[in-house]
Order: structure tokens, then sequence, then C-alpha cells
């Protein structure tokens, strides 16, 4: 199973980012699917996930201004940021779970400054 992460990049304070992570290498889909991230010198963190029927968990930090969401064929997770702040500059890391095993993706950076 490989995971595909994209979308980070260099933004303004206040502005918006869409990640995508892409599943494959099986015939099953994942059942939880979520974002995580790494700021320097701190422990990665969970952003948001998301379960194979669309049920949704945030981070407090990130409530309100990020949305997490998976496409129709359950491969694709997205996570739309909302009104960054510098705090949200990290690396951001996606997962898939099937059953109790846990993948990752390899992390897009995300940058947040003027």
């Amino acid at each position: 199973v490989q995971l595909q992460a994209s979308g980070g990049g260099l933004v303004q304070p206040g502005g918006s980012l869409k990640l995508s992570c892409v599943v494959s290498g099986s015939a099953f889909r994942p059942n939880d699917m979520g974002w995580y991230r790494q700021a320097p010198g701190k422990q990665r963190e969970f952003v948001a996930d998301i379960s194979y029927g669309g049920r949704t968990n945030y981070a407090e930090s990130v409530k309100g201004r990020f949305i997490i969401s998976r496409d129709n064929a359950k491969t694709t997770v997205y996570l739309q940021m909302n009104s960054l702040k510098p705090e949200d500059t990290a690396v951001y890391y996606c997962d898939a779970q099937y059953g109790n095993i846990e993948y990752w993706g390899q992390g897009t950076q995300v940058t947040v400054s003027s």
C-alpha cells in the first residue's frame, strides 16, 4: 500500500491550501484516513480523520478552519485548510488504516508566512 500526498506550499497568513492524498496498491479500501502534522522540534500531532462512512474528527486547533473529506471511491482524502496561521506550519502526513495496520504517506510541507 502506498500513499502519495500533495498540495503543500507557501501561503500567507489567512490564506488557504488544499492537500490531497491518494492511496494505491490494495484491492480494498481503507477504513479511516486522516492527516497528522509535525512542526520542527515538535512531536507529530493529530489534525483530522474521516471514517469510511464519512464521520469526521478534528483537533481543537483546526476546528472551524480545516475540512477533511474523501472522494466517492474512498481512495483519496483531502484537507481543505482555510484561515491559515503561522502555527499551522509543519510537514503534513496522511495515513490510512486497514484494520489494525496503519500506512503513512511521505509528507508534504506547508509553510504559512508573510
